[in-house]
């Protein structure tokens, strides 16, 4: 039932969605696939990159839209991360998994208490 075709599809949507919003769809589409699917993180490492673009793209549109993405602050951002991603993507490809499933949920942990301890500054 979990791993059925149609319920994938409703997930990555419900997914997706929550990436766009910019909830972190993509750590949680991590997780589905690792612990609920029993993918191997390899493999679900290289799924959640493909999963990112598309909504990338789809939520960078209406981001741009509402007058809220502005082009020439966001793309050298861009670049650097989609050439930080490919040489860190290279320098890992043989690194044991157990590694990585540690320093994923290190990861999660601190972006998550970060989420629920940060406060915006006030403007001075």
């Amino acid at each position: 039932m979990l791993t059925s075709f149609p319920f994938c599809v409703a997930v990555g949507t419900l997914l997706g969605f929550l990436s766009g919003l910019g909830v972190g769809g993509g750590s949680l589409l991590m997780l589905w696939l690792t612990l609920v699917t029993g993918m191997e993180q390899t493999v679900a490492r290289s799924v959640n990159l493909l999963f990112f673009i598309p909504s990338a793209i789809v939520s960078s549109f209406f981001r741009r839209k509402q007058g809220t993405l502005s082009l020439p602050l966001i793309l050298p951002a861009a670049l650097a991360g989609c050439a930080a991603a490919a040489a860190v993507g290279l320098l890992w490809t043989d690194m044991d998994t157990g590694l990585l499933r540690k320093l994923f949920g290190i990861l999660l942990l601190v972006t998550g208490l970060r989420e629920l301890f940060y406060r915006p500054r006030k403007a001075r």
